[in-house]
């Protein structure tokens, strides 16, 4: 058994429960055929574990290191890694043939880029970056930005950043300080510090395109005085020669997961290098002068699908993980079992191990589906006509900061779990789940924490337009409620219940609006990112389990066991974040710091 992901499931969650194959006949993709997303599938499966897995423990060991010459050096296996992703064509897997790519479907992109990701995040981390930061150029960039940076991020010739942070500011991007001045023909000079830059420096690449949010001389404060600049490590002069810009590595960060990803604090125009004779790193504007972080959005929230389906990837390698070791460890009897001679059982018979795999199995998977579901509205607004895709447009981005943070934080307790069905075994270097929990830890806090996205949900966009978002989502949920029911049985419980909640959640939502006190409004908005993202992950596997009907083997069964868990054992602690909800509880809001 493949221990990354299910090829099985991923199949099914693509043609059974998404019908990608339905995107084959819209022009976009219609020069692709069936086979062909099946056979980039198989790559994708073949190469993760060929290429990416076998060194995914060297790239936790052997961390990057920073050089005297201030070079960053990483295992030469990450490289050779890369290598074979860009020749195969997995960075441009989605992105238009005149850019270089493949112009195959967003949602096959996804679900083939999960193989890499669940195998080794650290190295399959750069790849994500670029991806990101060519789709941002593509929407937003110059003809002549589009034309020389994209091509060479499509086929891994050149990597990406996201410069966003900085020492003082963190996620507060209002209190950004880096500057950038003019410096004549579209140039400009840029001057800061930028910190937990993931990509900041390596050699796996001929250059690095930084993606940097800088004010302008001038520009007013807060986030509407930010613009955004791509800044190239290596610069070429007139003459074809390549020229060091001024970005400086100041240091690495070491963290905990994920290792094989450099994370830098990097200077710009620190002064020791000085193209063309001057200080200050060589920059070019994308976009209109104080759009930087409209700009950047288009980045980041892609990351953000990315981050969340990365989160989803490296829960379903723990699970896997977890399945395989419980079929193999006997250990123990069953209750009632009285004879101390009778062999000992595999520890997947015992109840509590049995409980602890179904949680997994249930968020995991989930949260997978979550993920590629998001993947496949975005083909829809690539794919439709524009007057068909305003509802669409709303729906992702209401489900963004969910798709990004549910994951990463119940993706995180499956991890958890994972080292629990090994025992004292699971906590050691010598069993993958150790590392998996590690890797996946970061996701919480990668683009954008948990409590930032739960700002984000529940202060903007669930009153987006007067709360059509909210409407739209309902009326999905409502969807399949309807489809589900009315009658008896499994489904039709699960869908009242379901569509309860749902009720509940958008009162609760109306009541916590009404609020005089948008401190007040907001105060428990993590709690509501919870709630909505668990509602949506019920809503999920209601529409899967209407995509399997009546089919029944040992496979279907199993999802109806999850579905089935989640329901009874998952779904009511909505009520309980709701019941929290509408009292408006202050406790923390209250708090002064000297209390603590």
């Amino acid at each position: 058994m493949n221990l990354l992901l299910s090829r099985q499931d991923v199949d099914f969650q693509l043609f059974d429960w998404l019908s990608v194959e339905d995107l084959l006949g819209r022009d976009l993709y219609a020069e692709h055929d069936l086979p062909t997303l099946r056979s980039v599938l198989d790559l994708a499966e073949d190469m993760a574990s060929g290429l990416f897995f076998s060194h995914a423990r060297q790239a936790d060991i052997e961390e990057p290191t920073l050089s005297a010459e201030a070079k960053v050096d990483l295992p030469e296996e990450a490289r050779t890694a890369l290598k074979g992703l860009a020749n195969a064509g997995f960075i441009a897997t989605s992105m238009p043939v005149s850019a270089g790519g493949m112009q195959l479907p967003f949602v096959l992109d996804k679900a083939a880029f999960a193989w890499f990701q669940a195998a080794n995040a650290a190295t399959s981390g750069y790849a994500l970056l670029s991806m990101a930061a060519a789709n941002l150029l593509l929407e937003h960039g110059s003809e002549e930005q589009r034309a020389r940076y994209v091509p060479r991020l499509a086929d891994g010739t050149d990597f990406a950043t996201m410069c966003l942070s900085e020492p003082q500011a963190g996620s507060s991007l209002s209190d950004i300080r880096t500057t950038a001045k003019p410096a004549g023909g579209g140039q400009y000079r840029i001057f800061g510090n930028k910190m937990w830059i993931s990509g900041g420096d390596h050699e796996l690449s001929d250059s690095i395109t930084h993606l940097v949010l800088a004010r302008t001389e001038g520009a007013p404060p807060g986030v509407k005085g930010l613009s955004l600049f791509l800044v190239p490590k290596i610069l070429t002069s007139e003459d074809g020669g390549r020229i060091r810009n001024d970005v400086t590595v100041a240091g690495l960060n070491h963290k905990m997961g994920q290792r094989g990803t450099v994370n830098a604090a990097l200077n710009f125009g620190e002064g020791r290098h000085k193209p063309f004779g001057e200080a200050g790193a060589v920059g070019y504007r994308v976009g209109a002068e104080g759009a930087g972080l409209t700009c950047m959005f288009t980045m980041m929230n892609e990351a953000r699908i990315a981050v969340g389906a990365s989160a989803a990837a490296i829960g379903y390698s723990g699970y896997l993980h977890a399945l395989d070791y419980a079929r193999s460890r006997p250990q123990g009897r069953l209750p009632g079992s009285k004879d101390p001679e009778s062999p000992q059982v595999p520890i997947i018979q015992h109840t509590d191990v049995k409980q602890m795999l179904l949680y997994q199995k249930a968020v995991v998977e989930g949260a997978l589906a979550l993920n590629l579901y998001c993947a496949r509205l975005i083909d829809d607004i690539r794919s439709m006509p524009a007057e068909h895709t305003e509802d669409v447009r709303l729906l992702l981005e209401l489900l963004t900061p969910v798709a990004k943070s549910w994951p990463s934080k119940y993706c995180l307790r499956a991890n958890d779990l994972a080292i629990q069905v090994h025992g004292g075994y699971g906590y050691t270097r010598d069993y993958n789940v150790e590392r998996l929990y590690r890797d996946n830890r970061l996701n919480p806090i990668h683009e954008g924490t948990h409590g930032i996205q739960g700002l984000d949900l529940l202060g903007r966009k669930v009153v987006m337009q007067d709360g059509r978002a909210l409407n739209v989502f309902r009326e999905k949920v409502m969807q399949a409620c309807d489809q589900a029911g009315p009658g008896s049985g499994m489904l039709a419980e699960m869908s009242r219940k379901l569509a309860e909640y749902l009720d509940d959640m958008i009162e609760a939502t109306h009541v916590l609006h009404a609020a005089d006190d948008k401190a007040e409004t907001l105060a428990n908005s993590s709690i509501y990112l919870d709630a909505f993202g668990h509602l949506t992950i019920s809503w999920i596997w209601l529409s899967k389990l209407l995509a399997i009907g009546e089919r029944s083997t040992p496979y279907f069964e199993g999802k109806k066991a999850a579905a089935k868990f989640f329901f009874a054992q998952e779904l009511p602690k909505v009520g309980t974040a709701i019941q929290l909800l509408k009292s408006k509880d202050r406790t923390a809001l209250d708090m002064e710091p000297e209390y603590f």
